[in-house]
């Protein structure tokens, strides 16, 4: 059994990233910017957020967060939106999902420009995605993608089970993984709360995204030997520890690991890869626009 290290690879493509943006800045050039939107004062968010923060400062990007309180009106929200999609020193931005209930997050996500979509959620972005277009790769999805490709995993002609048919995560990987690619051509199976004796499918399965969001939902008795597992669960469970709680994924990581070839810690797994993917898809919107001009 090999650990998936996450951390280790998003250093090595973070240092790739920092060289770029060092040649960038060497060349008398703006170095690329990321804006970060978040309204409302969800923990979780702000957490991921300020890690954003890190990687941008990390890699030598400009940063800047436009942090708004809950009451927030969506049509406020519309009018910064709108604003970042006209300004020329903003390369990409992300808006902080959950958002308030009375902010419809659809609309939202549709008044991005494309050009500047670097979560990739916008129905452009996910359209040519699932046409295996060129265009910004949500950020899991991606990460895992680039967590595959970075060790080399074997996936032709392979039957990969993903747990969960999210559009953030099980759905946008699950297509990646059928493309016709070097890290594609995938036989996949989606299964969901709905599907019946899930077991069958994870024992025949050589590679498993678990993305179900349901806490070590994966034993060890599912899976088959050597199999690769990638878990993108992250959840809080109680322990009897100084924080009061311990981290766990969607895989039952002490049974699971000694029957697999290949698997994802947690935390330091797909956790890490989400980020750089994300520096990935703006130093691209970067590019991108710099070409355009």
């Amino acid at each position: 059994m090999e650990l998936l290290k996450g951390k280790e690879t998003a250093d090595f493509i973070k240092k790739e990233i920092s060289a770029k943006v060092a040649e960038i800045v060497a060349n008398g050039e703006r170095p690329p910017h990321l804006v970060a939107i978040i309204v409302g004062e969800d923990g979780a968010s702000k957490t991921y957020v300020a890690n954003k923060e890190r990687n941008c400062a990390q890699v030598g990007f400009k940063s800047t967060v436009l942090s708004y309180p809950e009451d927030t009106t969506e049509e406020f929200l519309l009018g910064v939106i709108d604003q970042l999609n006209n300004d020329d020193e903003v390369d990409g931005f992300i808006v902080q999902l959950p958002l308030p209930k009375h902010i419809d997050e659809e609309k939202i996500i549709n008044a991005i420009s494309p050009k500047k979509d670097v979560d990739g959620f916008h129905p452009k972005n996910v359209g040519l995605m699932l046409l295996g277009e060129e265009t910004f790769i949500s950020a899991t999805p991606y990460g895992i993608m680039l967590l595959l490709e970075h060790y080399n995993i074997e996936t032709t002609g392979k039957h990969c089970v993903v747990l969960g048919r999210s559009n953030i995560v099980g759905r946008p990987v699950a297509n990646l993984l059928s493309q016709k690619s070097k890290y594609g051509d995938c036989t996949v199976t989606i299964c969901h709360s709905r599907t019946k004796d899930i077991e069958k499918y994870t024992r025949d399965a050589d590679i498993i995204i678990a993305a179900i969001g349901i806490p070590e939902f994966l034993k060890g008795d599912m899976v088959k030997d050597g199999a690769v597992i990638v878990d993108v669960g992250i959840t809080r469970v109680p322990a009897d520890n100084e924080k009061g709680y311990r981290i766990v994924g969607d895989v039952e990581f002490d049974s699971v690991a000694p029957k697999s070839s290949y698997i994802t810690p947690v935390p330091g797994g797909v956790g890490p890869m989400t980020i750089i993917s994300l520096m990935k898809n703006t130093l691209k919107a970067y590019e991108l626009r710099k070409k355009s001009k």
